[in-house]
This record gives structure tokens, sequence and C-alpha cells, in this order.
């Protein structure tokens, strides 16, 4: 018996150091543009059954109404990201710093010809003019700037416009694409803050800011990361406390052991 709670103890422990694991990225990641955070699920583990319910008893032949079985333990069954919106910060003087509010991801043109996903919206111009993330990934549908563009206007639909030396009338330029997802939960994280499709994400659905069901643009700002520091520093907290339950049944069930050794010498 000692044994079992031994090895159940121990799935504890490892499942609430990944937690930790997970809340520290989290927490490193408080000040990063555009990060949702990542929560962890846990499960409970297979079942070792000694009676089954509705089985009957071998005493008087009754049903045996809930029957026993013992769990195995935890483990961590599946980790995901909150897409809450982040704090939109205001950035005055930098025209290519966007905020999404609301729905929807800005699409990054990958160097491997894929396309990523971002909410990540701190954007600046390309040697060549075009438009680009801080890693140097075009932005689609790629809108290049003129090098002579006095100021650049960016409207809540994504329309780019730039006033050009010596024309009256500003240029329009393009307009940026959007994604939205039925899960996005679902999409698989690259780092950067760029996320690409899966299965469990579904196909990409397109289009522009304002549209139904997509979030709008705002100009001269930028999404915060969305981790809460107090949120997380009480599930720290409370996993911690758990690790160390745990710890304290490992304990318990060694000491157990002992004396049941010792009893038999």
């Amino acid at each position: 018996m000692s044994l079992r709670a031994l090895n159940i103890a121990a799935t504890g422990m490892v499942a609430n150091e990944r937690k930790i694991d997970n809340i520290s990225h989290n927490v490193a990641n408080s000040e990063t543009k555009g990060y949702k955070r990542s929560e962890v699920i846990f499960n409970d583990l297979m079942y070792q059954t000694e009676t089954r319910m509705g089985s009957l008893s071998a005493a008087d032949g009754s049903i045996i109404p809930t029957g026993i079985q013992f769990g195995l333990g935890t483990a961590v069954g599946a980790t995901y990201k909150v897409f809450s919106q982040g704090e939109l910060i205001p950035t005055p003087n930098t025209p290519l710093n966007l905020a999404l509010d609301g729905n929807g991801f800005f699409l990054v043109n990958l160097p491997d010809g894929n396309t990523g996903y971002t909410r990540a919206g701190e954007l600046m111009r390309s040697p060549d003019g075009v438009i680009v993330n801080p890693l140097g990934y075009e932005i689609s549908p790629g809108i290049t700037i003129p090098q002579d563009a006095l100021n650049v206007t960016i409207t809540r639909d994504g329309r780019v416009q730039a006033t050009i030396a010596g024309q009256p009338d500003p240029q329009d330029l393009g307009q940026l694409d959007l994604a939205i997802f039925q899960n996005p939960s679902g999409l698989e994280a690259m780092g950067d803050s760029i996320y690409k499709e899966t299965t469990a994400s579904g196909a990409p659905i397109l289009g522009f800011a304002l549209d139904e069901g997509f979030g709008s643009i705002k100009q001269h700002f930028v999404e915060s990361s969305n981790v809460n520091s107090i949120t997380e520093i009480m599930n720290l907290i409370k996993a911690q406390r758990n690790y160390e339950m745990n710890s304290k049944v490992m304990q318990t069930a060694e000491q157990m052991a002992k004396e049941a050794i010792d009893s038999k010498l």
C-alpha cells in the first residue's frame, strides 16, 4: 500500500512541477507584447478496480452499489492558450505600432513559405519599405510604404494610407489581412508570439478588421501581455503547496514502509 502511495504522490509532484514551469513562463512573458498566457489542465490517471459497481455480493447475492476503485494519481492532460484581450498601451509617434481590439490575428509570411498568425503589432518598415515584424517577416499582404512618404495612417479597418511629398491627397497602399479561428486555443505556439494553424484550431477564416466577427485596429497602440501577475503568483503559491503536500505524502509512505519492514525483523 505504501508503495502505491509513493507512486501516486510522485505523479502529483511531477504534475505540479510542470504547472510551476508553466507559471514561470507566463510571468517571464508578462511584458511581452501580444503574449497570451498558458493554462495547464490536470487529468486523473487510470484506476485499479477491486470490486466492480453493480456486481453481486458473494455473501448474500445483493448488488453492490458503489464498488471499490483506487486511482493511480494525476498527470498534465493539456495546456492551452487563453486568448483574452490584453490592455491596449498608447505608443505616440510610432505609426506602425498596431493593436487588435477584439478578435483577429495578423498574418505573417514565414521564411519557409508557410503563414503564421500573431497578435503582436510592433511593426516596422524593412529597408525595402515593406511592413514587417521585428524579425523581418513580412506582414500580409506585403504592403510597401514609399521612401518619400511623409506620414502613414492606418484606419480602424486596416487600410494603410501615406501622404507623399508633392501630392495633396493621401495614397492608398493596401489593407492589412486578418484571420480568425473557430478554436484559437487549438493553435500551436511557435515562439516570438507567432502561432500556426492545426487540425484542432481549424482553418483560418480570412477577412479584414471591422468585418463581422473581426475586431478593429488601433494605430499608435500595442496590445500588452494578458498575464495578470497577481493571479500568477496566487497560482504559484497553490501549486507549491500542492507539491509540498505530495512530498509530505511520500515521506509518510516511506516511514510506513520502514515501520512495516522493522516490524518483521
